[in-house]
């Protein structure tokens, strides 16, 4: 086993109140964060985490499990279980992009080719269920991870949530959040597409390749619209996964 790994979660032990295995997926979750398990780097079997960790077999799977519908591991039959080289989006979570990145130990970072105040477009006051002649926070930008061009996105937020777009230096959630307007459900849409050409110099990619187009309108609790971002993810760096249950 790692000795990283070993020492993270001999690091937990004293969160008596937790159980084993929410332990433990810190530990893995926070080794990865922190670089000490590289991307693509291969975990021990589960018999052999159970044995070193002195936990049962249960308890590492419970942990891993979560990791997996997380997008921090993944897992390939027959040969075991490793960090995540892509990342994996769970379409099911409500989270944000510099969340998602910060999750698997990316460094996020934005990069502005628009920030700004302006009246709403017919498309935005359609989506956002504004008036004529409203105001929108508008960005425009190229969001990083670690230093690779993964997305580009515009997004609109109406300017009685935000009403300096200055504010936004890189995560629209923690505004949000830091605002009382935690963002609590959202409607999204994601479909195949070719980058064009402006998208393509941007993402550093060949004109024409493919890519995952994600549109997103989030609510609030009082069931305001906070949020209208239309992404394109490169389809090189990013899967989206959806978890599906019988209803019958």
């Amino acid at each position: 086993m790692d000795r990283a790994l070993l020492d993270a979660y001999r690091q937990q032990a004293g969160d008596i109140h937790a159980p084993a295995y929410m332990r433990l997926r810190r530990a893995i979750r926070e080794s990865v964060e922190k670089g000490l398990i590289g991307h693509g780097h291969a975990l021990p079997s589960e018999r052999e985490l159970a044995h070193q960790l002195e936990v049962s077999r249960v308890t590492v799977r419970k942990a891993l499990v979560g990791l997996v519908e997380d997008g921090v591991l993944t897992q390939r039959h027959g040969a075991g279980t490793f960090v995540s080289e892509r990342i994996v989006k769970p379409l099911s979570k409500l989270t944000s992009f510099t969340g998602d990145l910060r999750a698997r130990g990316l460094n996020p970072r934005s990069e502005f080719m628009e920030r700004e105040i302006g009246e709403v477009t017919p498309e935005e006051a359609m989506a956002l269920n504004l008036s004529p002649g409203a105001l929108v926070v508008r960005l425009y930008r190229l969001r990083y991870g670690s230093d690779e061009p993964l997305a580009v996105e515009r997004t609109a937020v109406p300017q009685d949530i935000i009403a300096d777009p200055a504010m936004i230096e890189d995560s629209l959630y923690e505004v949000l959040e830091s605002l009382s307007c935690h963002p609590v459900r959202a409607l999204q849409r994601l479909r195949a597409v070719n980058f064009n050409a402006e998208q393509a110099r941007l993402l550093g990619v060949p004109v024409g390749s493919a890519g995952l187009a994600l549109e997103r309108r989030t609510f609030i609790a009082d069931g305001r619209l906070v949020e209208f971002t239309r992404s394109w993810y490169r389809g090189d760096a990013y899967d989206f996964v959806a978890e599906l249950q019988d209803e019958t």
